[in-house]
């Protein structure tokens, strides 16, 4: 995949990429792009969180939108180098581990519920999260996206 980052840290194509296979999978636009800006700033400024992981075999987070990285506490760069799963408890991990393989399955999950914890340790519950199978126009998988509006921490 073409990395060319503009200054949010993001490729315009991993923005369309997170944008398309949602719309593709759901039937309806994450975001409604304007034409006047690059989706990947329109991304990165969604008043919603927005995060993604690539393909690894422990999967790293490979983007993080500016209500992410708040919600988290971290720098986009410290964001970008998390192991996925840091992003759990280690009590939930296995539960974790079966949602993940549940979206493989279905392409999405628009219902997703659960614990995870900032780099602080302040714990939150993510509400109602939608997580999909990143995609290209041939089915080609780069990994998973997720989006979700709601969290209250606990």
């Amino acid at each position: 995949m073409e990395q060319e980052v503009n200054t949010r840290g993001v490729s315009e194509r991993h923005a369309r990429l997170i944008l398309e296979s949602y719309e593709r999978l759901l039937g309806k636009p994450l975001v409604h792009v304007n034409a006047q800006r690059s989706a990947a700033s329109q991304l990165f400024e969604a008043p919603f969180v927005v995060l993604s992981h690539g393909t690894q075999s422990d999967p790293v987070l490979n983007y993080g939108n500016r209500a992410a990285l708040q919600l988290w506490e971290m720098s986009e760069e410290r964001f970008t180098q998390t192991a996925s799963r840091h992003t759990a408890e280690p009590l939930i991990q296995a539960e974790r581990q079966r949602f993940l393989e549940a979206v493989n399955e279905k392409g999405y999950i628009d219902d997703y519920s659960g614990i995870r914890i900032s780099s602080s340790g302040r714990r939150f519950r993510i509400e109602n999260a939608i997580v999909w199978n990143l995609t290209d126009e041939a089915g080609v998988y780069y990994g998973q996206a997720a989006a979700f509006a709601s969290h209250t921490f606990v």
